[in-house]
């Protein structure tokens, strides 16, 4: 049993301390911040710039009242003690609250371009990293390729030079073989 435990540990230490994990981590931490401040700009920025358009002064206002609202009231009394006004109690209202929809939908929007545009950026830089890794391979290709064509051509020049010494050779032993014949004749003929 307690090997499973320091098993498990391990695993999970694992498991916290990969590159990906931390990652992620900085990510939520740093989103929750980026949320934060675009729903200030919509909320204290847009929010206020929009509601000089509207009567009620802020998008968040606007909205649907489906049931109104009734604040509690205790029962009034008068002097005698009887009850004049009933008590009422509290009733919730009920609201489609367009403006609250409208800014979240602004807080989407916004953060879907800002991350769009560093998603942009952050894919042109790779791409560009990669052309260049691609142009580094393609010259030490090329580079390469000279360099086997280089000493392909040597080889074949060396090649050549061998075959012409080879050919030069055999014509001598030619034409050796064929003064021998001579020297023969001449020796018969003697």
């Amino acid at each position: 049993m307690a090997k499973g435990k320091g098993t498990f540990f391990k695993d999970f230490k694992a498991f916290i301390t990969k590159g990906n994990v931390i990652d992620m981590a900085v990510g939520v931490v740093i989103g929750g911040s980026f949320g934060k401040i675009v729903t200030g700009l919509v909320n204290y920025i847009i929010n206020p710039f929009v509601g000089i358009f509207l009567k009620s002064g802020s998008l968040d206002s606007v909205k649907t009242v489906i049931v109104k609202g009734v604040e509690a009231q205790e029962a009034v009394l008068n002097e005698a003690g009887e009850v004049v006004t009933p008590a009422v109690e509290a009733v919730a209202e009920v609201a489609i609250l367009w403006g609250t929809w409208a800014q979240t939908i602004i807080d989407f929007l916004i953060t879907a371009f800002c991350i769009f545009v560093v998603l942009r950026i952050i894919m042109a830089v790779k791409r560009r990293a990669e052309r260049k890794e691609i142009e580094e391979a393609e010259k030490k290709a090329a580079e390469e390729k000279a360099a086997a064509d280089k000493a392909a051509a040597e080889a074949a020049v060396a090649a050549a030079a061998v075959a012409e010494k080879q050919a030069r050779l055999d014509e001598s032993v030619l034409k050796q073989e064929a003064l021998l014949e001579e020297i023969k004749e001449l020796l018969k003929n003697k």
